[in-house]
């Protein structure tokens, strides 16, 4: 069992797959991360200077991860490798790209990264040199929950509320 974390501005005790409007890393479904530091400071980021919201919460979900790789197809990436950058470019740019994983586990590509990913999109630095850059970084995780499938092996934990 890991426990694992979502950041957002409400309390989600039954996960849902969530179509983004905008292209995401690891594609469509609901993304945690095992870093509740890395929930916490999204819900402050993504909500802290707007007027809609006055708390934003931490959800805490354990993933039966051992329980889960039995029936599920489900994808590691253990590093920001090459493989991985490839996943992630080709989620980024094409709007309605799905891939038939269940669960996919990797590095983030985060706001800390966005300038570096902005030089490898525009073709300034090259496949490599991208690599090279991500290994300085100390890249948080993300899981994505693609499929309802997935979500039957997240169980709701507990909440924590968070001041903004």
């Amino acid at each position: 069992m890991v426990t694992i974390y979502h950041g957002g501005s409400d309390i989600i005790t039954k996960p849902e797959i969530r179509v983004p409007n905008r292209t995401l890393d690891f594609g469509a479904g609901f993304y945690l991360t095992s870093s509740r530091e890395q929930a916490e400071n999204w819900v402050r980021r993504r909500f802290g200077n707007t007027e809609e919201a006055k708390r934003g919460y931490v959800n805490h979900y354990s993933f039966l991860i051992s329980e889960a790789s039995k029936t599920l197809r489900i994808k590691v990436f253990d590093s920001a490798n090459d493989e991985w950058l490839d996943f992630v470019m080709t989620n980024r740019k094409e709007r309605n790209y799905s891939h038939d994983y269940d669960v996919v586990v990797g590095p983030v590509a985060n706001d800390r990264v966005y300038t570096a990913f902005a030089l490898y999109e525009s073709g300034t630095i090259g496949h490599d040199t991208l690599i090279q850059e991500l290994k300085t970084y100390r890249l948080v995780d993300q899981y994505l929950f693609h499929t309802s499938a997935a979500l039957e092996f997240l169980e709701f934990i507990d909440v924590t509320e968070i001041d903004l």
